[in-house]
């Protein structure tokens, strides 16, 4: 059975239903709904990476469910094939006019739905690795700055929704152009990529998340965490960078490579732009550690 794979199946009929459950349930995961209500609400809630959608179902039909979907941010991107005794030319294009990606006609011969499938779901397969592989940062192998904002957006969300502090810390390899100019931009490179590495060992919890900002910056996401958990994260990370005992002779801190951090924490609100203001505090933090002599973390206070 492809656990990887999970397929709703939407018919009112029950012997329909069965029939594709035997069908498909060897190679994926299945969940059924027998009307429009349940399809929406099992796709909301499950995700699934393909549903199979009957035309003609009593009070919502698969074209009323096909438009919901493609009108919510959380089921638009779900690939839907019509499976439905409606086989005209018009019916056709009305089902892919509306988003479906494919459209098979009652009765069906299993071997073409289970290629059509199949085919699909490689599609699914391999737009997901683009989208992973967009999201990366391609020196250090953590996610890029593009992710980092669309995460720092999913998590103010719930932290709104939930009532709960977020913290943000921002990174900076201290003087990295000194580095890069004494030691070549290949030794530069694995620095980053080392501090990489240790950022990422220095998570504690499923939710952390660090990411490469750009050049030799980096910022690190904990959501429901208080100021006191995240900054002693933060100052745990410096001093596990430290230890790593990189040569850098020509820094003015020390002997060895360091990292200057920012932070701040709040609570997530729906005022505009409080987001980027909690980015900016951090930053502007990261000055001050910077100013203050490097390697150590200054932390904005609450309130």
């Amino acid at each position: 059975m492809n656990t990887a794979f999970t397929l709703l199946i939407v018919d009112d009929e029950k012997r329909n239903r069965s029939l594709l459950t035997e069908l498909l349930q060897g190679d994926y995961r299945i969940i059924l709904a027998k009307n429009g209500e349940q399809a929406l609400e099992r796709a909301r809630e499950h995700h699934p990476d393909l549903i199979l959608l009957d035309v003609l179902m009593p009070d919502r039909d698969g074209y009323a469910v096909i438009r919901e979907l493609k009108n919510d941010d959380q089921t638009r991107d779900i690939p839907v094939i019509f499976v439905t005794a409606l086989d005209s030319a018009g019916d056709e294009e009305r089902g892919l006019e509306l988003g479906a990606v494919d459209y098979i006609s009652k009765p069906f011969n299993p071997a073409i739905v289970r290629v059509r499938i199949r085919n699909h779901l490689q599609s699914v397969q391999q737009r997901r690795l683009l989208e992973q592989l967009a999201m990366l940062d391609s020196l250090t192998g953590i996610p890029n700055r593009r992710r980092f904002t669309k995460v720092f957006e999913q998590e103010w969300r719930r932290g709104m929704r939930d009532g709960t502090p977020i913290s943000l810390i921002v990174v900076d390899v201290d003087h990295f152009k000194a580095y890069n100019d004494t030691y070549g931009h290949a030794a530069g490179d694995e620095v980053l990529r080392l501090i990489a590495r240790t950022l990422q060992d220095a998570l504690r919890r499923p939710g952390d998340f660090v990411a490469r900002y750009g050049g030799e910056e980096f910022v690190i996401l904990l959501p429901g965490i208080t100021s006191e958990g995240a900054r002693a994260l933060a100052e745990q990370a410096r001093a596990d960078v430290e230890a790593k005992h990189i040569t850098h002779a020509v820094s003015d801190v020390g002997p060895y490579v360091t990292i200057s951090m920012g932070g701040a924490t709040c609570e997530a609100v729906a005022a505009a732009d409080q987001d980027l203001d909690l980015f900016r505090l951090a930053d502007a933090y990261l000055y001050e550690a910077k100013h203050g002599g490097r390697n150590r973390v200054a932390w904005a206070p609450e309130g």
